[in-house]
């Protein structure tokens, strides 16, 4: 897909479709608004009529907020693609309102998504051109290309991450993962990396994640990123899980609990997409990606429900489940980034911990804990700027009580799953220290990482969920 900017006259004849967002009809002519009128178009957002003719496609869009019009275009772009048009070209002016170039092109590109990697027939893009028409815009051709430019790198870096997470678990496992993560350094001087295997899990003592990934076959991966520029603003340390396969372990899923399981590796891809953008965007911070790529199998060898792992901090943990198995591979992580990290500003973790988080919210919003209320609202800012949705939960002292154990410090999840969403973030507290309390959040992403069912401008699958709303945080640390 080619996107280009140009001071064209929009209804110059050729032979590109032209997307009309629809709000309201009344400056259409009288035959266009009698037509739209007979087919209900405007009884709910996001309904289409193609002139054929004059090769305009209508969409509706009953509230034009920037995620309804991403939708929008996004609609536009699948019913275009089934009746083969390659060629489109829409006006940075819709219902008189100049669209944000970020809003278009993430209309476009997220919308234009397809994992095809194991179709057997022709994956052929079938948008090949786009024109988008800036002639009415308020701003210079010069500040629109940066725009472009900027929002392409991450609408790419997000659709990287998809791909991550879409990819099949025979394909896609631990060593992969740390692959993917040299990729991104090669041609990136700003970019450094360094992978260590289980021989330096055990050296460290880091058996939390050791033990998830001990029956497997693929050798569980430390990896850690460092993004830098000089004089940075800010560093900001990000934890991913990436579990590239989740069985549950010897608390084995039922009931089809491990068909999209492939999906509990998005943490540790959104930090790989994060990086991927940052290498380009030349934001002025410090970034460290840190993931642990694990595999959790079963085997003679496999952890076990009742077994006391001894983490990294030192501290016991009694496994009463090996499904809670993100935990621990955070919890190892989080500790070796603050060894090994120094005086850092923020550390996020992102995993897909816990089903309570989607039943608190529902499958599109993450749920974020943590102790600071200032770090929440920074979030909570960057979410409704970047269109990705959080919640927040509380913690309270009643839920830290069900972690406690009678054999070792604690339990890595309660048999009491009231709040689970909540204790499992509180498990992670753990293993953050004191003077770094108020830097630390935790976003549990079950539920908008994957959704099986196509969700706005999102297709089926993997959504790349948080690497807009970190870049777009980062962003508003530079004001």
């Amino acid at each position: 897909m080619n996107i280009t900017l140009n001071k064209k006259n929009i209804n110059k004849k050729d032979s590109s479709v032209e997307i009309i967002i629809l709000n309201k009809i009344k400056d259409l002519t009288q035959k266009e608004q009698e037509l739209l009128n007979n087919i209900n178009f405007h009884k709910k957002s996001f309904n289409t009529h193609f002139d054929i003719k004059n090769s305009k496609l209508y969409v509706s869009c009953l509230k034009l907020k920037d995620e309804n019009i991403k939708t929008a275009i996004c609609t536009a772009i699948n019913f275009l693609k089934k009746i083969k048009k390659q060629n489109i070209k829409i006006d940075i002016i819709q219902n008189k309102k100049e669209l944000e170039i970020q809003t278009i092109v993430e209309g476009l590109v997220l919308g234009n998504y397809e994992f095809l990697r194991y179709k057997s027939a022709s994956n052929e893009e079938k948008i090949k051109d786009i024109e988008i028409n800036i002639n009415s815009s308020s701003k210079t051709k010069e500040e629109l290309e940066e725009n472009l430019k900027k929002a392409l790198i991450i609408c790419n870096s997000v659709n990287y991450t998809k791909d991550i997470v879409n990819s099949s678990p025979e394909d896609y496992y631990p060593q992969i993962m740390a692959d993917d993560a040299l990729k991104i350094v090669q041609n990136n001087k700003n970019i450094e990396c360094k992978i260590f295997g289980e021989d330096y899990l055990k050296e460290k003592s880091m058996n939390a994640m050791l033990s998830v990934g001990i029956a497997s076959p693929h050798e569980s991966k430390l990896i850690h990123l460092t993004y830098k520029t000089k004089n940075p603003i800010a560093k900001i340390v990000l934890v991913g899980k990436g579990v590239t396969y989740d069985t549950g372990g010897m608390s084995l899923k039922r009931d089809g609990g491990m068909v999209s399981m492939k999906c509990d590796k998005a943490g540790g891809a959104t930090i790989l997409g994060v990086l991927e953008a940052l290498s380009t965007l030349n934001l002025p911070f410090e970034v460290h990606g840190i993931i642990g790529a694990v595999e959790n199998m079963i085997g003679g060898d496999a952890y076990k429900p009742g077994d006391v792992l001894k983490a990294s901090n030192g501290k016991t943990i009694e496994v009463t489940n090996t499904d809670a198995e993100g935990r621990l591979v955070l919890a190892d992580c989080l500790h070796y980034a603050q060894e090994n990290i120094e005086e850092f500003d923020y550390i996020f973790d992102l995993a897909t911990l816990t089903g309570a988080s989607i039943g608190a919210f529902g499958g599109y919003t993450t749920a974020v804990m943590g102790y600071s209320e200032k770090l929440k609202k920074k979030i909570l800012k960057a979410s409704q700027k970047s269109g990705e949705l959080v919640g927040f939960l509380p913690f309270n002292d009643y839920l830290e009580k069900l972690l406690e154990s009678q054999i070792a410090d604690f339990v890595n999840t309660s048999a009491n799953k009231n709040g689970a969403a909540i204790t499992a973030s509180l498990f992670l507290s753990k293993f953050i220290k004191n003077k770094n309390k108020k830097k630390w959040l935790h976003f549990d992403i079950a539920g908008p990482s994957y959704r099986k069912e196509v969700w706005a401008y999102h297709s089926y699958g993997a959504t790349g969920v948080a690497v807009r709303l970190l870049l777009k945080f980062m962003e508003d640390l530079k004001k």
